[in-house]
């Protein structure tokens, strides 16, 4: 059966942010983690035909709005991309938001602010707004820790690798500087997939990470590359291999919480501080350790990242299964 859904396209930093404004599926559940779990199982096919070619492309994610669970709150969203159904998406919170505001899809109840409940826990926004356009978006993420340290896996050409894991609200690998990986700057985005795709499943392999109050987040879904900064004003730099093949053009939401949670465990960065995170082409999110929590006993943090987006066109997709055999999409790996 033919379906039709209208979307808004728009890039946070470089990073493309499709929302779904008509057509996202009806889900049950009392909270977006449960309604992620119905959505992948009988509705993934609206993700794959949405995200992948040849309607969408390797780096291509998006969102869905849906009412609040909580009727405190102002929205809830649903995380699509090539990658999967994510708990959540820094980047694209910050386009989805920009979107919707600017679109006059959701009236918050405090102009300004937005509660936004995600598969993964409610985020706290705040909006610059200027005339009709949104010129950033700040949001307190979910708590994030540092989950382990000084884990090694064995990578194509490089060698040992030792890396550390961060939740952010995705698990991240993050490969730091060291005697067999000088820094991404040193690479192509080329390399970093191509040793990204194999180092992603040893780790899975090797070590399990479960989330300690919602076991369906779980695995390292990320690998975080670090490397020497672009500007020298800029605090860090990263390239976040997610989906099958695509580097972050953005700084990545949850792969800057997940830094940010990194570094504060290791004495690197002091609550307050701000850290201005590169991506691999230069555009920038500023990160900020907001607040010292506990999840389950874990020492974690609360963090904020700001960044901007830009909407910059509109899209009617059909996904009709009995006329186009690439209805739902594909992959060419």
């Amino acid at each position: 059966m033919s379906k039709t859904f209208f979307c808004v396209d728009a890039h946070t930093c470089g990073n493309p942010v499709r929302l779904v404004a008509g057509g996202g599926p009806q889900l049950t559940g009392s909270n977006m983690s449960e309604k992620r779990q119905h959505f992948l199982k009988e509705f993934d096919w609206i993700r794959k035909g949405l995200m992948f070619e040849p309607r969408g492309h390797d780096m291509m994610s998006g969102s869905i709005l849906y009412p609040p669970h909580d009727p405190a709150n102002d929205v809830a969203v649903l995380f699509i991309e090539t990658s999967g159904c994510l708990p959540m998406c820094g980047h694209g919170t910050i386009g989805t938001i920009t979107i919707a505001i600017e679109e006059g899809l959701i009236q918050p109840k405090i102009p300004g602010l937005i509660r936004m409940e995600a598969p993964a826990g409610l985020v706290l926004i705040e909006y610059k707004q200027e005339g009709k356009k949104v010129k950033s978006v700040k949001l307190r993420n979910v708590a994030s820790y540092l989950a382990a340290e000084n884990l090694k896996v064995e990578c194509p050409d490089l060698g040992t690798l030792t890396f550390d894991v961060a939740y952010g609200g995705n698990f991240y690998a993050i490969v730091d500087p060291q005697e067999n990986f000088p820094g991404l700057e040193n690479y192509s985005a080329s390399q970093l997939i191509s040793w990204s795709q194999v180092i992603r499943k040893r780790i899975n392999e090797l070590y399990s990470f479960v989330h300690p109050q919602d076991p369906t987040i779980n695995g390292c879904s990320h690998v975080l590359w670090t490397g020497k900064t672009i500007d020298p004003t800029s605090t860090a730099r990263n390239a976040v291999f997610y989906g099958d093949k695509a580097i972050d053009r953005s700084p990545c939401g949850t792969g800057t919480s997940a830094r940010l949670a990194q570094w504060f465990a290791k004495g690197k960065l002091k609550q307050g501080e701000d850290f201005i995170h590169e991506s691999f082409i230069g555009s920038k999110f500023i990160g900020k350790v907001e607040e010292v929590v506990e999840l389950n006993g874990i020492k974690a943090i609360i963090p904020s990242v700001e960044g901007w987006a830009k909407v910059y066109g509109y899209n009617t997709i059909k996904i009709d299964p009995e006329d186009d055999p690439y209805a739902y999409g594909f992959q060419v790996i």
